[in-house]
């Protein structure tokens, strides 16, 4: 079995955020927040505002071409959707703060406020927290945390978890306490909705809370099978157009089992599960239903047309088979070829060893001047990886 971890491990580094995007998503979004929590007229509306989407869950790949970096901020509010029944008027509050800060630069959308700067895309989705007994909680250092999953292996949602720069002589006992409570279970977030025209359900912080989880059980591959699939579905197979995104992330949390041995391991048997559990929908053109985390009943993939679902398994089938076949392979020159051509040109071509028979370091424990890995590696690792 192939599983080439020191080569997933150079291609991971080469589809993941650079240096400088990172450094320009942590300018613009920390830019943002603090002008909004300093801007007077919404200091009694605003209760906390977090990081969610593929930023804060570390499964965010490089940008394509010349696209930019973006980052998704929630906004939590004291609105009341009785007093704004119309979702129109609920975000309307918010534009005196955006022509003030990004006159011509921002796009009202369906269920956001939309900011494009030169260097990085802001998404900010303005919510309303329906259970005033929780909004302690949603201040808390675990809610409003600024770094990326990969970057806080400890993180839970919990009181007493605190922040990596907030931590000093003696925070011992607390990180301690923090491991030992029982995570909350946070009501949902209530989202106007402009294009529904109703107020409706969003649950963010229980996808952060499952993919943090689930790194866990999966010796911390799981980002990194959803970034190597992410990029398979933009470099090879990028029609149909949809699902992409957050839909495609939420399918591989749904294939990848807990426990696999190495990013390679993980993209096979993703795809697999993928390929077998939905090749019924698939015959039939139909959209398969998948329940969001902490909305079971909102399918994740409810606005993907059957049949575009169909062209996609198709896509996976094919991945499926060669992932299988490059894992299997013996002979790792073989298989780096595969993996390869499954992933694209980003995947490193093989660079080591004699005979390029089974071993990957022909005798000499290098791989092309990098040592061979052994046992789990964090491939996938952000910024100070």
């Amino acid at each position: 079995m192939a599983t080439l971890p020191t080569y997933f491990s150079d291609f991971l580094k080469d589809i993941r955020p650079t240096e400088n995007q990172l450094s320009e998503m942590r300018t613009g979004h920390q830019t943002l927040r603090d002008r909004l929590n300093d801007f007077e007229p919404l200091r009694n509306i605003i209760v906390s505002d977090f990081l969610q989407g593929s930023y804060r869950r570390s499964t965010a790949i490089r940008p394509a071409g010349e696209t930019r970096s973006d980052v998704d901020i929630i906004v939590v509010t004291n609105l009341s959707e009785v007093d704004y029944p119309n979702p129109q008027d609920a975000l309307n509050v918010f534009k005196p703060f955006f022509e003030k800060f990004y006159p011509g630069k921002y796009t009202l959308q369906g269920r956001s406020f939309g900011v494009e700067l030169s260097y990085v895309d802001l998404d900010v989705v303005i919510t309303s927290a329906p259970a005033v007994a929780q909004q302690s909680a949603l201040k808390s250092a675990s809610v409003r945390v600024i770094e990326e999953l990969l970057e806080l292996p400890d993180w839970r949602l919990v009181k007493s978890w605190i922040a990596p720069y907030a931590r000093a002589a003696g925070s011992e006992r607390l990180m301690l306490k923090a491991a030992a409570e029982a995570e909350w279970r946070l009501n949902p977030l209530r989202i106007p909705d402009r294009d529904a025209g109703e107020w409706q359900d969003t649950h963010p912080l229980e996808q952060i809370r499952w993919t943090h989880a689930k790194n866990a059980a999966t010796n911390r591959h799981y980002v990194n099978v959803v970034k190597a699939i992410k990029w398979w579905r933009r470099v090879k197979r990028p029609t149909p157009k949809h699902p992409k995104g957050y839909p495609v992330e939420h399918l591989v949390g749904y294939g990848c089992p807990d426990a696999i041995t190495s990013v390679a391991d993980g993209v096979t048997r993703a795809l697999e599960k993928i390929r077998d559990d939905f090749a019924m929908d698939a015959l039939l053109g139909r959209t398969p239903f998948l329940g969001n985390h902490g909305l079971p009943n909102n399918n994740v993939l409810a606005r993907i047309e059957g049949q575009d679902f169909k062209a996609v398994h198709g896509h996976v089938s094919d991945a499926a088979d060669l992932a299988r076949r490059a894992l299997d392979e013996e002979d790792k020159e073989r298989s780096a070829e595969l993996w390869r051509k499954l992933f694209g040109d980003k995947f490193p071509e093989w660079r080591g060893g004699g005979s390029g028979g089974s071993s990957n370091t022909g005798g000499s424990g290098i791989i092309g001047g990098y040592s061979d890995r052994r046992g789990p590696s964090d491939p996938g690792r952000g910024r100070f990886g």
